[in-house]
């Protein structure tokens, strides 16, 4: 008894007791404030083992020393009367047992109450469970918000475009192809959902912070970097953020020659397999099939896919000129092969040649032979199988094989809805389309698919909504600016279909016109821009006169279009099961008969 009066004599129980609040205090604040200023992982550890060290030296002190009010004085020079006063030091005592007793307190509801909670939701609101459902409503169902999925799966990642810190503002291209390359890696991962690189790519440039990414993206993890390359040596340096509080699972940099740049990106992979604590299956290894022996070559694919993200004709042909310089390099380089045969036939179908669209299929046949595990290849082909060939076996087994070879690419589910949709299975297509949403959430063209299906469901307000929505994402998109006014014209709305019809591009806008100002009663101005679109667009658009010609009830003049649209190949015919725009020419025995040349069930 005398040790312990001791000890409250000279004020060691109430520092001890003190001390602990204050430690607890401490690390309250240091675990919640240090992560948003994006602190390493080994700083709050820190701060709570120099808080446990410093326990034992405090009891000390306060054994040896007394406060007083002439200052610190050692115990054995403090006179009674200037010891704390009785009714002082119980103060303290009740000050220090009420703040440890709401400390426990808080300690208990988080680890019993609110802890449980919150893991029980991760385990009922994933982002799978929550497509499932949305697959299972039907075709008629409104399209969801892409940051509507409250708590993301801990599998989740989004890789952000790393930033260009080269001298040359030229070699952006450079780093962001190294972010995609990345991102295709994570991406054959069916255990990881990795976001696709249009919505990754959404903040490219922009101020916008890692919690807004994460609602956005519906993610829990995201890597950033930078890439600085100069002659031929680079230095990358990557991080992986947790985004619930920001803090850093991982990070590294890396200086090494150009010619190691795969290694980097294979190791970063590693990297962040690992610190996400992924276990990958016994037949589960990394590759990139993007790469090249010669780096040259891989800086001229990577400038092609720049250029053909640009999506104007002009830049689809710069593309086309360094894939082609590419596979001059590297004559296997079957990546190169793969998008110059989608770019090859992008241009081939604008401009209705066949020749062409035979060249691009060669292409995308050459990258398989090549390269039978590039999905690019299979996508590549099936695209062309579908809208050139009109073979659909053929463009299944495509799919199906992208599929298998990457089930996490926004782009498979996508061309997959596209084979469904030209096969008027509109459901299965529409549910194809929001997976695809799902891994690609910030995608106009996402977005703009899923409209034009619920379109063709007659849902018109869940296919409005989802093409205002492509239009928040891009204001300029000319397809979803097309797609929209399409459905005003259906929906008996020709002067907002006009408005729409006038920002969807050079193809589109004298199509659009033609049918609006028909609608509107005006025949000589709705003549006057279809012969417009005739003289401009005879051979790549034959489809959209026929589509005007449909419109106008004019039955002999838009089958006789389709039938050029069928010699030429018209890439549009696919469109025709779900296009309302010839809603009144299904009955038509020349409908069944054109459905029948194209291979296609009635």
């Amino acid at each position: 008894m005398s040790l312990i009066h001791e000890l409250r004599r000279r004020n060691v129980i109430r520092v001890a007791g003190l001390y602990l609040v204050g430690a607890w205090l401490v690390t309250q604040v240091a675990g919640t404030v240090l992560p948003m200023f994006g602190a390493p992982d080994w700083l709050p550890r820190s701060v709570v083992i120099l808080i446990a060290i410093g326990f034992v030296p405090a009891l000390i002190f306060a054994w040896v020393f007394e406060l007083t009010p002439e200052g610190l004085k050692r115990d054995a020079e403090v006179k009674p009367e200037e010891s704390i006063a009785p009714q002082t030091a119980r103060r303290m005592d009740r000050v220090i047992f009420v703040v440890m007793a709401l400390a426990l307190a808080y300690f208990a509801l988080d680890k019993f109450v609110l802890l449980p909670r919150r893991d029980a939701a991760k385990e009922t609101l994933t982002a799978p469970a929550q497509v499932t459902a949305e697959t299972n409503r039907g075709a008629s169902e409104k399209p969801a918000d892409p940051a509507s999925h409250a708590i993301p799966t801990d599998s989740s990642i989004a890789v952000l475009p790393f930033v260009n810190m080269s001298s040359d503002k030229e070699q952006e291209y450079f780093s962001d192809g190294l972010s995609e390359e990345l991102l295709n890696l994570l991406a054959q991962l069916p255990q990881l959902r990795v976001i696709a690189r249009t919505s990754s790519f959404s903040f490219k440039g922009k101020e916008v912070d890692v919690a807004t990414i994460a609602k956005t993206l519906n993610v829990a993890n995201v890597l950033e970097g930078s890439v600085r390359k100069s002659g031929n040596t680079l230095r990358i340096t990557a991080q992986l953020i947790r985004t619930v509080d920001s803090s850093h699972l991982w990070s590294q940099t890396y200086d090494r020659e150009l010619t190691d740049v795969f290694k980097v990106q294979d190791e970063i992979a590693s990297e962040v397999v690992g610190a996400l604590k992924v276990r990958l299956l016994t037949d589960q290894v990394l590759a990139n099939p993007h790469r090249s022996g010669n780096v040259e070559a891989y800086s001229q694919y990577l400038i092609g896919k720049n250029l053909a993200r640009r999506a104007t004709f002009e830049n689809w042909q710069r593309a086309v000129a360094a894939y082609r310089q590419a596979i001059e390099l590297d004559g296997n380089y079957a990546a190169a092969y793969a998008e110059r045969g989608k770019t090859g036939f992008a241009i081939a179908d604008r401009l209705g040649d066949t020749v062409a669209m035979e060249q691009a299929l060669a292409d995308a046949d050459k990258a398989i032979v090549l390269a039978p595990k590039l999905v690019d290849g299979y996508l590549a082909r099936a695209q062309i199988r579908i809208a050139f060939k009109h073979d659909w076996p053929g463009a299944q087994a495509d799919i199906e094989q992208a599929l298998a070879l990457s089930p996490g690419d926004a782009n498979t589910h996508l061309g997959h809805a596209g084979l469904l949709r030209a096969m008027g299975r509109v459901p299965d297509a529409i549910a194809a389309a929001r997976k695809g949403i799902e891994l690609d959430p910030v995608s106009p063209g996402a977005w703009t698919l899923l409209g034009r299906l619920l379109n063709a469901t007659a849902d018109h307000a869940a296919a409005r909504q989802a093409l205002d929505h492509a239009l928040q994402l891009a204001p300029e998109s000319e397809p979803a600016h097309f797609h929209r006014a399409v459905l005003s014209l259906v929906e008996g709305k020709a002067e907002d279909a006009l408005a729409d019809f006038a920002k969807s591009g050079m193809l589109y806008r004298n199509v659009g016109v033609a049918m609006a100002e028909h609608t509107l009663g005006h025949a000589a101005k709705s003549e006057a821009a279809l012969q417009k679109e005739i003289a401009d667009y005879a051979k790549g658009g034959a489809y959209q006169i026929a589509q005007v010609y449909a419109w106008r009830g004019e039955a002999d003049k838009a089958f006789e279009w389709l039938d050029r649209g069928f010699d030429q190949h018209d890439g549009g015919l696919t469109f025709m099961r779900i296009d309302p725009l010839f809603a009144a020419m299904r009955t038509d025995p020349r409908y069944a008969a054109l459905l029948e040349k194209l291979g296609l069930p009635p």
